[in-house]
This record gives C-alpha cells, structure tokens and sequence, in this order.
C-alpha cells in the first residue's frame, strides 16, 4: 500500500515525533511510505517550550521526511495538499492531537482524491485547556476523515459526541520501547547525582510540566508524607514554574525534591524510571498519557488519578493504584498504601505481560486491517 504520513517528524521533537517515528517504521516494513512534516510547527510565540526542534544533545530518528506544510500560512496547505495529492496515495494518515492545526491539517486532507483513504490518529479531540473555536475546528477536521484510530475511551467518546457516524478502531497505545533497558537503582542514582540516604522511597514526576498535569498537587502530597519520601521531578516546564517553588518554599520540601527542569533526552530517560519506586501522574484532567507507556517500557508501575482515560490502561492492584478523588489527601493515601501494602515486584510482573499485548508491530498491524475494511 502507498501511504502518506502527514504530522510531526524528525527535526521536530517530542512524545508526538517519537510516537509518529515508531510507527512510520513499522509500516516502512511492508509498505511504500512518505512522511510529510512541518515547516513550521507552531509560532515561537506560542510555544511554550525552549525549542521544538532536536537538539545535537538528543538521540532522535531522522525520519527522511518533507518540510512542506507551514500551520499558519494558508497558501502552504494548498500547496501541500496539491503535492501530496500527485503522489497519489492509497492511504493518508495525520495525527491530532490540538485543534489548533484543525485548518492545516483539514484544508489539506479535503484536496485530495475520494480514491484516497483518509484516517487521523486522534490522541484528543476536546482539548484539556479549551478555547472558542474548538468546536468548529475539531468538526471541521474530522469531517474530512474516513476513519480514526483511538486509544482511550475518554477520546472515542469525544469523537463520537461530535461526529456519531464516526467509523473507528480502538487499539491500546503502543509500548515506547526506544528508552534503552532498565538499569540498576544505584547506578541511576549516581548518575543523577542523587544520595539514596536510607534507602528513600522516591516519586517520579515526568514529562512536560502543565498545570492540568497535577505537579501542584503532588507537592502538596509530598508534605504530608514523612522525610522518607522523596520526589524526582523531570521535565520542561511550560509556562511559570513560580507555584510550584512557592509550595516547596512554603513547606520546607527543598530537601526531598531533585528537580531537572528542562527536556529530557532519550538517552536520559532510563536514569529517571530506574531510579524511581513508582510513577506519579496526579493529573486534574486527561485523555491518556503517553508516560504511561513508558513507565511500562521499564516495568515501573503508577498511581494516577482518575480522570479521562489514565485508568483504561492502568489495573488497580495489579499494574498500579487509581487515585478515585483528585486531592492531595487521596493521592498521600495510595502513596501510603503502595509502599505498606503492595509488591513492586508483582505489579512490573502484571505490566511484562500488558506489554507483549501492545507492540509497535500489533498496532500497525491492526491498523492496516481497519484501513483495509473502510
């Protein structure tokens, strides 16, 4: 099949490039396939974030893809859909994730030819943090699809609230399994430059840092648990991190906390997951998280709050804890209840098992069967 792959590729980076790159090179196995990105992703002064684009410190795949399609020039989305619409593909796939590039992403797929199959992997379709033209963008966009892949309920149900004719197929989100292999607690440590003072019992908190992300409530959690509880945080910070510092001032949590405060590199990833007890991911809201998969990937299991579809994926008392109140009470007391009462060992045994379930292989698999039946 001749497949065109429209959405965020190497230089760009990020969860969104690396989940498109994994996949790309699974189809690259069996069919003819060309990846067309962005020439311009965002505008500077919309992205939060230091860079977008790989830097020489980040290990990334570089995907041979096309620099065509600018989100914010309308006379590259005719252009784009133009070329794309020559190369004559069977099938064209993009990936949503942001109504705002509703218009590029639409514009371009509403050019091309009804002989072309046209199917969006959708990581959301109603935005965490909501605005006016969210509406008509995500009807706009997903109007001119013939099929979407979806990874959590919370989003099959959003797609299906606004277009309930919507022909889709649920697939789990793949393992991300480019990290590297699980290395030893005190090694990871090391290399962090952390101390282990009496065997510490440590959190981790990864990934982009975003208020709907729950960081704050994490904090306040951490004060209520004795000194030996320890927080890892790693990740950019998307906007002030001012709150956060006022929390860790306020209750004398400097001590327990190591922060890493800027992107982390896949080389880097490992040291973070195998150094870390437990993942936190204290979400106020969410579709699905792709640091779940990862935590998977080294076998290290999550309490996360219950909110949009974190708790699809994730097994109470088998690969995790669901938090069922978003508060920082009902977070201490699943924190409590791992380390009391649970066995790490019997969780990242359920999560070996999870895995081989959710490949890279499966998915593309799976995807081109319901590309075929549309």
């Amino acid at each position: 099949m001749k497949i065109v792959f429209l959405s965020t590729f190497y230089p760009f980076r990020g969860g969104i490039a690396q989940f498109n790159s994994l996949i790309y090179r699974e189809f690259q196995k069996k069919n003819e396939v060309e990846a067309i990105t962005f020439k311009r992703q965002y505008p500077d002064f919309l992205f939060p974030g230091k860079t977008q684009l790989v830097t020489k410190e980040d290990i990334a795949d570089p995907i041979p893809s096309k620099r065509w399609l600018d989100s914010i020039n309308p006379f590259s989305y005719f252009n784009t859909g133009l070329k794309i619409k020559k190369l004559k593909p069977d099938l064209l796939i993009t990936k949503y994730w942001m109504t705002f590039f509703a218009p590029s992403l639409g514009f371009v797929l509403g050019m091309q030819s009804n002989k072309t199959k046209r199917i969006a992997i959708l990581d959301n379709v109603i935005p965490h943090e909501k605005r006016f033209f969210d509406n008509f963008c995500n009807r706009y966009f997903l109007n001119r699809n013939d099929g979407f892949i979806v990874m959590s309920e919370k989003v099959k149900q959003d797609l299906l609230y606004i277009k309930p004719d919507a022909k889709f197929l649920f697939i789990n989100h793949p393992i991300y399994n480019q990290f590297g292999e699980k290395i030893a607690r005190k090694d990871a440590l090391e290399k962090l430059g952390i101390s282990d003072k009496n065997e510490m019992k440590i959190l981790l908190y990864f990934g982009i840092i975003r208020d709907y992300k729950g960081l704050d409530l994490l904090l306040k959690s951490l004060s209520m648990l004795d000194d030996g509880y320890f927080l890892l945080i790693a990740g950019e910070v998307y906007g002030s991190f001012d709150k956060y510092t006022k929390i860790i001032h306020e209750n004398n949590l400097s001590h327990r906390i190591a922060l890493f405060n800027h992107y982390i590199d896949d080389e880097s990833v490992k040291y973070y997951f195998s150094a870390a007890d437990v993942c936190m991911l204290t979400y106020k809201s969410a579709t699905q998280s792709g640091i779940t998969n990862i935590s998977y990937h080294f076998e290290l299991p999550i309490i996360a709050t219950n909110v949009g579809g974190l708790a699809e994926t994730i097994y109470h008392e088998k690969t995790g804890l669901i938090v069922d109140e978003v508060s920082e009470k009902e977070i201490t007391k699943s924190i409590n209840h791992y380390f009391t009462s649970c066995n790490q060992q019997d969780f990242s045994s359920e999560i070996r098992k999870f895995n081989t379930e959710n490949s890279w292989e499966n998915f593309a698999r799976k995807m081109m069967e319901f590309a075929s039946s549309i």
